[in-house]
């Protein structure tokens, strides 16, 4: 059983900071490409930023320059950094990540359940 879990979302006001962070436990073998992804009312989940097991990172033009992507091999875990926060940040973040549970396995994606970023005027 392999289970990503966030945390870190809530309340804050437009211009302001959050760090997300997700972390990966049980039967993992190792783990390939982590990412971000969100979802507000009535949209589709996009993509906010990946970051390949070496640190290579994309990011999403709507977040470019405000957000960064960044992990921690060791502890399985991935964060994000969100900088001057606008109201269209709001959404639900989901992380997500490549993950093969045995030598030799493909690997699978799992995602997290989400965490809830609500940015206020």
């Amino acid at each position: 059983q392999v289970q990503l879990v966030e945390s870190g979302g809530g309340l804050v006001q437009a211009g302001g900071s959050l760090r997300l962070s997700c972390a990966a436990s049980g039967s993992i073998f190792s783990i390939g490409a982590m990412g971000w992804f969100r979802q507000a009312p009535g949209k589709e989940r996009e993509l906010v930023a990946t970051i390949t097991r070496g640190g290579s990172t994309n990011y999403a033009d709507s977040v470019k320059g405000r957000f960064t992507i960044s992990r921690d091999n060791a502890k399985n875990t991935v964060f994000l950094q969100m900088s001057s926060l606008k109201v269209g940040d709001t959404a639900v973040y989901y992380c997500n990540a490549d993950i093969a549970r045995g030598l030799g396995s493909m690997a699978n994606t799992y995602w997290g359940q989400g965490t809830q970023v609500t940015v206020s005027s």
